[in-house]
């Protein structure tokens, strides 16, 4: 196949947005690598060549005499000397001491003896080998140095071709996603007038900067975003007159209210934030300034774009598939499974650091074995939704990192500490709700049974469990790095290219019945992962983006200031932290959110006698029951994301009862509501 013949099989997408953004998480992952493996390299040049740090580069050779003639160079001192004789009116004469510049003299020849000394040594000790490993570690430094520089800029490139790629695939979150043409019309021009707002922003925050003759560090940030905003109007334009047409457009119009329910959430934001801005503060830049904030701690967002692709990749690989199968000859009930699955997906919750990451990442792999196990529909959402609720307070997650990074009243131990409890406290709670709503008897197969099947299905895994080992071994032997909260989004896509290269060389399952031709290519499953990852991410870091806006409106509005420092008794306190981190919780994402509490909230709590530890585990366990409660439940949003509307749909249409009509709602908010209860009042008795 020619080069002609593949441009022409490739959509635009994929030469616009996926190969891109595959590029640019590609060019992350190169050089967080290649700064551990820099690291390595000069240990390694170390232990080979004794003082290897200064043959890393060339010394030249010393301008001065290392055979200077001393007594010559005194005569010459000792003249100059004579020639200010004349000038002893103008200031006091000082005789020349013959003593003191023959010591200067000679310290000046032995230390010039000794720069030729080590030059010469240098020159000496720089073989072949050493220029070549030099040539390579330096390289390496280089390349980890100037992506570390381009952080930012990789970041809103990323952001904004994969946003204006969500926005042509009509995949923003919104509460519903559209069907009518009627609702393609209203998303599309409320994206418009949303998107304009941001650029109108970035533009007066460009104008304020040269204005105010004040250094830029980051000119790339704000003319990016200018770019980007544009990009994102020039697709609304584009898609309101020629839109996607499909069959779901015939259904009838519904209501212009049930439409606005399309608008996407960051649209919403950008409204309020731009009339808080524009019309009240008349502060046109604001709303850019607080979005480019995001762009500060750009590493950590690349870092979710990383785990979104990760996700995506897992997808299309069998271990999800054969994990669950484990659990097939017990012979679980429903609702055993969906708590093994919440217990499960705990582990990468707690190193990718936000339950809607990994929602995003491995939901529909949850929902699609939950389903295939037996389990109803809204039992399916409800669980799937729930996904990562639980682990968000296990060690290493980011979040708990971040926390005591900000909070110097509280360390990382004892936070991973009370959160093990938390974690127990709320998967007991989910076995109970589970248990009281279940449809009938649970039930688990026998030992003698089912132990047997089980070992012939761990078989199938052994491979995997031998890659994610080996690989994570490399890591600590090779390069001294093990697997944390900071190198595993390094690490991870690393183990999942290991995976696929492993099922398409040795695995033979070809799926002959799938509808997608070649998906047993390696190089077709790394193209479509990140085709779909470039959406997932452009609608996650945009509403992240706008989170950032809206926390800035919250703390300059003086909202919390006006909070009553001191409360009466501990009880009100924590009732009313309660409420407004919950409320919190429903409109911001967790990272910005960490930020804003951190700075205002936190310290009500400490004023007030709160134990630290216990506010932040109230604080996480809110933040989760913000994003499981209507009307905005952002989890539940991005299930049927990954779910599909027509599953969430037929999932609306079963259950004989209020309880199994709304299940995917009420277990949920019975299982985080109670765990919050628990968790905010049984320590106050024990703290």
């Amino acid at each position: 196949m020619n080069f002609i013949q593949i441009l022409k099989l490739r959509s635009c997408q994929e030469w616009f947005s996926t190969l891109p953004v595959f590029l640019l998480l590609l060019s992350v992952i190169i050089a967080g690598n290649g700064e551990q493996i820099h690291a390595r390299l000069l240990n390694v040049g170390e232990l080979i060549w004794q003082d290897y740090f200064t043959l890393r580069v060339d010394i030249a050779i010393p301008q001065c005499n290392p055979d200077v003639d001393i007594e010559a160079e005194l005569q010459k001192l000792e003249a100059e000397s004579s020639t200010l004789d004349g000038m002893e009116d103008l200031f006091d004469a000082v005789l020349f001491d013959r003593e003191a510049a023959l010591i200067s003299l000679q310290n000046a020849r032995q230390l010039c003896v000794q720069k030729h000394q080590l030059a010469e040594q240098n020159q000496a000790r720089i073989t072949p080998s050493v220029v070549i490993f030099r040539t390579v570690e330096t390289g390496v430094a280089q390349i980890s140095l100037l992506a570390f520089e381009k952080q930012r800029m990789i970041l809103i490139l990323t952001i904004f071709i994969c946003a204006v790629t969500s926005t042509l695939k009509q995949h923003h979150i919104a509460f519903r996603p559209i069907v009518t043409l009627k609702d393609h019309h209203v998303s599309t021009l409320a994206q418009l007038l949303g998107n304009s707002i941001m650029l109108l922003s970035a533009w007066f925050y460009r104008i304020n900067i040269y204005q105010s003759a004040t250094t830029i560090d980051h000119p790339e940030v704000f003319l990016l975003s200018i770019v980007g905003f544009a990009a994102l109007i020039a697709a609304n334009i584009w898609q309101f007159f020629k839109p996607q047409f499909s069959d779901e457009f015939h259904i009838k119009n519904h209501s212009h209210s049930q439409a606005l329910l399309t608008i996407p959430l960051y649209i919403f934001m950008s409204y309020f934030v731009g009339f808080y801005f524009f019309v009240i503060e008349d502060h046109w830049a604001g709303p850019a300034i607080f979005f480019s904030l995001l762009f500060d701690q750009a590493g950590l967002f690349l870092n979710i774009g990383l785990y979104i692709w990760v996700g995506m990749l897992l997808k299309r690989t069998q271990l999800g598939d054969l994990v669950f199968k484990v659990f097939i000859p017990w012979r679980l009930s429903p609702e055993l499974l969906a708590f093994v699955a919440i217990l499960v997906m705990a582990v990468p919750t707690a190193y990718t650091g936000a339950s809607g990451i990994i929602i995003i990442a491995m939901g529909a792999i949850v929902y699609e074995e939950l389903r295939r196990a037996g389990a109803r529909r809204q039992l399916a959402l409800a669980a799937t939704a729930m996904t990562g609720s639980a682990g968000v307070v296990l060690r290493p997650c980011l979040l708990v990192v971040l926390i005591a990074a900000l909070n110097k009243e509280v360390v990382t131990d004892q936070l991973f500490s009370w959160g093990l409890k938390t974690f127990m406290t709320t998967s007991v709670v989910f076995f109970v709700f589970a248990w009281i709503s279940k449809r009938e008897k649970m039930h688990i197969a026998p030992v003698q049974e089912a132990f047997k099947p089980f070992l012939r299905a761990l078989l199938p895994l052994i491979p995997y469990v031998a890659i994610v080992l080996l690989v994570c071994l490399s890591y600590l032997f090779l390069l001294d790095v093990t697997m944390d909260e900071f190198s595993a989004p390094l690490i991870l896509p690393v183990i999942i290219f290991w995976i696929i290269v492993y099922e398409k060389l040795f695995v033979r399952m070809v799926l002959v019945a799938s509808p997608e031709k070649d998906a047993h290519k390696f190089e077709y499953t790394m193209r479509m992962a990140s085709s779909e990852s470039s959406i997932h991410i452009g609608a996650l870091l945009l509403l992240m983006g706008l989170s950032f806006v809206l926390g800035g409106v919250i703390e300059r509005s003086g909202l919390l200031s006006s909070i009553p420092e001191t409360f009466s008794s501990p009880w009100i306190t924590l009732s009313f932290l309660v409420v407004v981190l919950v409320g919190i919780g429903m409109i911001m994402d967790p990272f910005g959110a960490v930020v804003l509490v951190s700075g205002t909230i936190a310290q009500i709590a400490y004023n007030n006698g709160i134990n630290p530890v216990h506010f932040w585990m109230i604080t996480l366990v809110s933040f989760e029951l913000g994003y499981l409660t209507p009307p905005v439940a952002l989890n539940h949003l991005l299930t049927r994301q990954m779910v599909g509307h027509e599953e969430t749909a037929m999932a609306a249409l079963e259950g004989d009862s209020f309880w199994y009509r709304h299940e995917k709602i009420l277990l949920p908010l019975l299982t985080m509501g109670t765990t919050l209860l628990l968790v905010t009042i049984v320590p106050v008795f024990f703290v």
